[in-house]
């Protein structure tokens, strides 16, 4: 067993770990307060080739692993969530389905763009009436002559308001429930019948626009329709499987800056002419945060090793969403309680941290529906 990075993968997280302290990480608590997209953060990826990592080169990526990934995203999400989270789905959610059930000629027309960002992408999923249950999607995606036509509203999109294209689910055949669902790619800037609903206002994650996906009469072309009719709900499994490490690496990212900056804090607070950080009460909070962390950060990279050996990993990626971001939200509860009233108070990120960890515990699958799938694995043949 060798825990050792290769030199390429050091050389991503040292990359990523010098722009995220220099260029995100200031930008922050300004980008969090405003609820601005931080459009000049994500050209920077870009040049980084950080919006489409494991895409091959010759589509525009950066044609890494998906463990230089994890450590990037890492680094990023612990400098600003919102920024990490546009960073994930633009690689997992839109990337990974266009590259791996695409044709050639939709690789080269709706994912060069994307995976070198110049343009970004988004995943259209949920509904109002289907999250965690895809079997209640209403969208509806009917043949017309060598086109489709495509109606219904998606909700919940990150980075919906700002994304030049979207894998977007819907169903083809009434009939057949789950093999009635189908994915399309959309442009949807050149795509008439579409435009941006509701732009959520939410509790955490505010540099990242969530927003409705409205489609009313939206005439796609025939090759809109990725890989084949009637596979999108196991495209769909696939690709939030990717999905779940990203969001794993997310969470890690958000805890390593609660503990790095609880640490910090206990260090020089005084109480009773001594530091906190001498008391065994805090001592032990920090203890446990970094624990669970580091634990969280192993599944996490397994999962990846597992995707980039191309072995099976639904369930370790699973395992390794759920623990993340249970070990985050756990951290940030805690952190704030380290900084005590300065850790309610905006003068402090651990506030934000707070917010943006809890988020991680509910997108890309809630934790209920994470254990749901570690347990069918578990359980698989009774």
């Amino acid at each position: 067993m060798d825990f050792e990075l290769t030199e390429e993968q050091k050389m991503v997280q040292d990359m990523a770990r010098r722009f995220a302290e220099t260029e995100v990480k200031p930008k922050a608590a300004e980008l969090d307060a405003t609820h601005r997209h931080p459009k000049e953060i994500v050209e920077k990826l870009a040049e980084l080739k950080m919006l489409g990592i494991a895409v091959p080169e010759e589509y525009g990526g950066g044609g890494m692993d998906y463990v230089s990934y994890v450590l990037s995203l890492i680094e990023i999400s612990k400098a600003c969530a919102s920024t990490g989270v546009i960073m994930s789905v633009n690689n997992s959610l839109y990337c990974f389905p266009v590259y791996h059930y695409g044709t050639e000629e939709q690789k080269k027309k709706y994912l060069s763009p994307v995976a070198s960002g110049e343009k970004l992408g988004c995943y259209g999923l949920t509904e109002a009436g289907a999250g965690s249950d895809p079997a209640g999607m209403r969208t509806t995606a009917v043949k017309d002559g060598e086109g489709w036509v495509l109606n219904g509203e998606k909700k919940f999109i990150t980075n919906g308001n700002v994304a030049s294209y979207a894998v977007v689910a819907a169903v083809t055949d009434k009939g057949k429930g789950y093999k009635g669902i189908s994915s399309f790619i959309v442009d949807l800037a050149n795509t008439p019948g579409f435009k941006v609903g509701r732009v959520e206002e939410k509790m955490g994650i505010l540099a990242s626009g969530t927003s409705e996906l409205v489609f009313e009469d939206a005439r796609l072309p025939a090759d809109s329709l990725l890989g084949v009719q009637g596979e999108g709900f196991k495209q769909m499994l696939t690709t939030l499987d990717g999905g779940r490490i990203g969001i794993a690496s997310q969470a890690i990212g958000i805890g390593r800056s609660v503990l790095e900056e609880a640490v910090a804090y206990a260090k020089t607070r005084e109480q009773f002419g001594k530091t906190i950080g001498s008391f065994q009460a805090i001592q032990w909070k920090l203890a446990d945060m970094a624990t669970e962390l580091d634990a969280a950060e192993l599944l996490t990279l397994r999962a990846a090793w597992l995707e980039d050996h191309k072995k099976p990993y639904e369930k370790e990626a699973a395992m390794a969403k759920m623990y993340a971001s249970d070990a985050a939200m756990r951290a940030a509860v805690e952190g704030v309680q380290v900084l005590g009233g300065y850790g309610y108070c905006r003068e402090y990120p651990m506030e934000r941290h707070m917010r943006d960890a809890k988020i991680c515990q509910i997108y890309e699958g809630t934790n209920e529906i994470m254990r749901l799938v570690i347990a069918r694995n578990l359980l698989k043949g009774l």
